[in-house]
């Protein structure tokens, strides 16, 4: 995209100044022949498309688990209806109730998020394959 600038009278005076970046911080654009500078923030869409695509597959995926009944019913990530509170509510219920009828309780909590990481990831796209019947263009 080509800025012009009217601030000089002189059409001779005129810059024209490309404003159009891949995402970089600009440099501070001087657009007239007194001096006088503009500031613009990058130029991009790539983390808007990222994030629509990334709720677009993630939708796509979460209908085909539920429509062949592979997601746990017990499951509440990435399900509708299925809060966070819930399951902690019926983690609170299950331990009541064995201790209500004299049973041990133990609760261990694990922070497994980066464990993740270290999957390899020929081992994901075959769990894919094999556990949730995705093949093809969808894992390639």
């Amino acid at each position: 995209m080509k800025l012009r600038s009217s601030a000089s009278s002189n059409t001779n005076d005129n810059k024209f100044v490309n404003i159009a970046t891949s995402g970089a911080d600009p440099p501070s654009l001087t657009l007239c022949s007194t001096g006088c500078k503009l500031s613009y923030p990058p130029i991009t869409n790539l983390s808007i498309v990222s994030k629509l695509l990334e709720r677009l597959v993630a939708q796509q995926l979460t209908t085909y688990l539920t429509n062949n009944g592979v997601l746990p019913d017990l499951q509440s990530t990435y399900r509708a209806h299925h809060l966070t509170e819930t399951a902690v509510l019926k983690v609170i219920g299950d331990i009541l109730l064995a201790l209500d009828s004299s049973n041990l309780a133990l609760l261990s909590l694990l922070d497994l998020s980066a464990a993740f990481d270290t999957v390899d990831h020929d081992m994901k796209l075959r769990r894919l394959q094999t556990s949730y019947g995705l093949d093809g263009v969808v894992i390639k």
